[in-house]
Parts: C-alpha cells; structure tokens; sequence
C-alpha cells in the first residue's frame, strides 16, 4: 500500500494544498463580505457564483486539458486560481467578487478532472478502492483545516487572503516536478437529462434538491454562525463541524444503503435532515458547544445524501452508461447548488439568520416526499441487484461533459483521439522510446533462417547491406549508421 501511495504521493501533496486553500476561501469570503456590509443577496449572489464555475469548467475546462495537456492546463488553472484568490480585498465590489468566484470554480473544476483522471488512470482494480478513499479523507481533511485555520488570523486584514494564494501557487510545485506518466486525454459525455431520468427520477430529481440545500449550506454557514451571535474563529469552526460530520457518516450510511432500498435511506436522511434543521430554527443555539452538536448531526445528515443518490443511479444504470451518469449527475448537483445559496440568502433577508434552515427544511422535505412517491411507483431491487456502495464510485472521477456530442456515431461516451494538439507534443508521449527499441528488437529477430522458414528464401543483399551499414569508430568499435538504430 505504501508504495502504491508513494506513485501518487505528488498529486495527493498538490490537492492537499489547494484545497487547503479552497476551504479557507469558503469560511473567509462571507464573512469578510458581511465584514464590508454586503447584503445577504449580495453574498448569496457571490456564493452561487462559485458553482456557475464548476458548471462552466465541467463544459469548458476539457478543451483546455486537450489543448495544453494535463501539466501545463493543471498550472495555469491553479495560477488563475491563485491570482483570483488575492484579488479579492484589492476589488472591494459584490459583481467584481461575482466574477472572481466565478473563475475559482472554474479553475477548481479543472483541478478535479486532472488530478482524479491522473489517480484513475494511476490505480489498478486491485488498489482503485484504496487511492480514491485516501484522495477523499484528504480531500475532506484539508477542507476541514483550512476552515478552521481562519480562526488564526484577522478577517480585516491581508493575511488571510494572502495565505490562500500562497498555498493554491504552491500547489502547481508537486505536479510540475512529477515524473509520473500522465493519464490518456480526458474522456467527453454528453448531458442527457431526459435519458437520466428515465433511468432514475428518484436520482436525478433527489440530487438536484439535495445540490439546492448543500450548495446553501456549504458556502453560507459561516455566515449563518456570524449572525446568530459567534465570533469569526467560531463560526469557521461551526462551518468546519458541519463538513466534519459529513465525513463522520458516509460510509456507515453508505453501508446500510447497501442493505436496504437506497430510496427509504434518502427519505430517512432528508427527513431526518428537516426535523434537526427545524429544531435549529426554534431553539437558535448560540452557546458554541450545542451549536457545534447542532452543525455536526446536520452535517450527518446532508453530507452523505449525494453519495447515496448517485450509488442509486448506478443500481439502475447499464455498466457502459457509468460514466455519462456520473457528470450528469453531478451537473445537476451543480445547477442545484447554483440555486440554494441565491434562494437562502433572499430568506435570510427577510426573516433572519434562521432562514438558511427553513430553506434547508423545505427542500429536505420535498426531496424525502418526491423519492417517497418512487417507492410506491418503482419496485425495490434486491440486494444482488444493487452495485456496492464505494464512495470513491460516486465522488468525481475525471470525467467531463462536453458542450455537445462530438460524434454523432457514438451512442454513449467518446474518448477524443490522440491527434488533439496537446498530445502531439513528444514530452506526452512516454512509450515511444520503447515501442521503437521493441520494433528494432522485432526486426533483428527476422534472420535469413527464419524467413526461409516461412518458405521465403532471405536475399544475399541482406546480408552485404548490414555489414556496409557499420562502420568503424575511432575506439574500433563498429557503430551502426541505419536509420533508427539508437
């Protein structure tokens, strides 16, 4: 296993970085907004343009990587990524803040295409399972510290800002060093919502709700923990509970979706999730240690609910339609979240803090009623039926949407030629020094026995043509001058 981690250990050091740097930002933007007297939409309105960039990379963001390969698009996403990251207290402004969050969820769309199509491609079905699982406890990790590494600095200053640009740059360093091979062109799939949910409405419906409250939850729960009355350090450890507590419940959930119809699992964890998101809403728990129990079993109940949606389109979805179902779901994941922030910070404006889990509560329940709905519609498949519940199955694994089909031919996904600019380039092009050695191998293998083997008589001129293709270097050893030789 050590070694296995070792091959990959530059990635995993460069996604640490950035999203420790990506987490900071989340905690730090709203409550520095709220700190410059943005309005709820305002910062509402900020918030969803993080996941209009996601949207947009996961369209945009392949052409770059075909256009430029992995290495280079990886830094120049990164650099933009870092660049946008410190401009944000030199452009005071909520439609310059827009703009910029933009562009970081763009970038970061990038970031997750090359680095989880590089571990696929890495990992074997033998290790697979273990790569993407220490990617994700990574991944949610450094989330978790550069939340709560905001409660070491001062939100009125430069300091913050700078150390998230700081750590995104330093991200581009392990990568541009590796020496592993890089990973085949990205793969495109077109977005069919009509074919998704003809194949799970319970999925594809679910997940756009569930992006709707997780997209609020995620970028305005700093916010949320300001208003009620918590400090800056405690807020962002408020907001850090909450993803905590997802980490906490995702594979036992997982597990027990396995057992059972994923379905009664989404409607228990959605009900579940409005019950607790209206207790918050009557009692307001302002003493940190019951709001920080509060934000850890909401976070327990959210955080899970993607995952388990998406392991219950894969139980209906044909083995070759996996890839297409994946970034079709998460698109819609991403349209959702583009929605929640907006809608929660209108009602947070309108009756207060409290009204980021009224939100919460109403789409929870409109997610638990409309999947309940399928239950009674759609019978239940068997435990032999369902695929088993892998976490790093349903997480992004570097696959894109394209814009449009690329091939009208192609049924399913299309995996772009090799002839795209970036990959003519040698340096992408590792297994040619072998392939050529192999190839020269091959021919000197074919002497005049074998060929008349073959009932083929081998021409004298061979011979005399290989002899007068060596000659003598100075040392008195024969140098061979045909083309190709090494």
């Amino acid at each position: 296993m050590a070694q296995t981690l070792i091959s990959v250990s530059a990635l995993l050091l460069s996604v640490a970085l950035l999203i420790f740097g990506h987490g900071l930002q989340t905690t730090l933007l709203p409550l520095a907004a709220n700190r410059f007297y943005f309005t709820d939409f305002e910062i509402g309105f900020i918030s969803s343009a993080y996941f209009v960039g996601l949207v947009l990379g996961c369209l945009g963001a392949p052409l770059l990587i075909m256009r430029a390969g992995h290495i280079r698009a990886f830094a120049a996403l990164v650099s933009l990524m870092s660049g946008a990251a410190i401009l944000h207290p030199i452009i005071i402004d909520p439609y310059a803040w827009f703009v910029i969050r933009v562009v970081s969820g763009f970038s970061l769309a990038g970031f997750y295409m090359i680095v989880e199509s590089w571990l696929n491609e890495s990992a074997t079905n033998e290790n697979r399972g273990t790569i993407m699982s220490v990617y994700i406890v990574i991944v949610f990790g450094a989330l978790i510290l550069g939340q709560v590494s905001i409660a070491s600095m001062s939100i009125a200053s430069f300091v913050p800002f700078a150390v998230a640009s700081v750590a995104l740059s330093l991200a581009v360093m392990p990568i541009s060093l590796t020496t592993a091979t890089q990973p085949a062109p990205i793969t495109l799939v077109r977005f069919r919502p009509v074919q998704l949910y003809k194949t799970s409405p319970a999925a594809f419906v679910g997940i756009l709700l569930i992006g709707v409250s997780q997209g609020a939850i995620f970028t305005l729960s700093p916010l949320y923990g300001s208003q009620i009355g918590l400090s800056t350090n405690q807020s962002a450890y408020y907001a850090a509970a909450i993803i905590g507590g997802g980490m906490i419940a995702q594979w036992p959930v997982g597990r027990l979706s396995d057992r059972m119809d994923r379905r009664l699992v989404l409607v228990g964890m959605g009900t579940a999730t409005a019950v607790s998101s209206l207790l918050i809403v009557a009692f307001s728990p302002t003493l940190l240690p019951v709001a920080i129990l509060t934000a850890v079993l909401v976070g327990m109940f959210t955080q899970p609910l993607y995952a388990i949606a998406v392991a219950h389109a894969f139980d209906h979805a044909a083995p070759e339609d996996f890839v297409e179902t994946s970034s079709g779901m998460l698109l819609s994941f991403g349209i959702g979240s583009i929605i929640g922030p907006i809608v929660a910070s209108l009602i947070m404006g309108q009756i207060g803090p409290s009204g980021l889990y009224v939100m919460i509560a109403v789409v929870s329940l409109m997610m638990a009623a409309f999947v309940l709905t399928r239950i009674f519609t759609r019978q239940a498949l068997t435990e032999d039926e369902k695929t088993d519940f892998e976490y790093a199955a349903t997480a992004q694994v570097g696959t894109v949407i394209s814009p449009e089909p690329l091939d009208v031919e192609s049924e399913e996904y299309v995996i772009p030629p090799e002839e795209f600019p970036a990959y003519e380039d040698d340096i992408y092009n590792f297994d040619t020094a072998s392939e050529e050695e192999s190839d020269d191998a091959g021919d000197k293998d074919k002497t005049p026995e074998k060929a008349s083997d073959a009932g083929e008589k081998a021409p004298e001129t061979d011979t005399e043509s290989a002899s007068d293709a060596n000659t003598d270097t100075p040392d008195g050893t024969e140098k061979s001058t045909k083309p190709g030789s090494s």
